[in-house]
């Protein structure tokens, strides 16, 4: 699914409009490993087979941060805002992890336009997103994503 952009002065419209969901995309092994070296993270249930497998999770899982990272493709299918001169990051607010992302899952992007708020030269956007899992009752992340979209 691809969204028509929605122009930056069409944003204070959109509060409340509901996105996604987006394509599937999978978390595999290779992303998990290579994750856990740039990070150092090297928890056993990220990469260790065998320890993976006698956890109550039953094999290995993707890190939550490594999920919560995967947001830029899957984001750009469902939430694009044309017009603007600039469009940053801000922050997050609110991140859970309900759910893990077993290796070699797929995780697909839904969200909200939460709120809009004019901050002068820029309209400050937090999108209320989930990463499904599937074949998880429960999400695997849900996360308030701050934007800026300067104008």
């Amino acid at each position: 699914m691809t969204t028509d952009a929605i122009a930056i002065e069409e944003l204070p419209a959109a509060r409340g409009r509901e996105l996604g969901p987006s394509s599937w995309y999978p978390i595999t092994q290779d992303d998990i490993d290579v994750y856990a070296d740039l990070t150092g993270d090297d928890n056993p249930l990220h990469v260790d087979e065998a320890a993976a497998a006698a956890s109550p999770f039953g094999g290995r899982i993707a890190h939550g941060m490594l999920t919560l990272s995967m947001v830029v493709l899957p984001l750009r299918e469902i939430y694009r805002v044309s017009g603007a001169s600039a469009g940053i990051v801000y922050g997050f607010d609110r991140i859970r992890f309900p759910a893990p992302t077993p290796s070699g899952g797929r995780i697909r992007l839904t969200g909200r336009i939460a709120e809009v708020e004019d901050r002068g030269d820029a309209l400050q956007v937090t999108l209320a997103l989930t990463f499904e899992v599937e074949g998880s009752a429960k999400p695997g992340v849900v996360a308030e994503l701050i934007l800026r979209h300067f104008r």
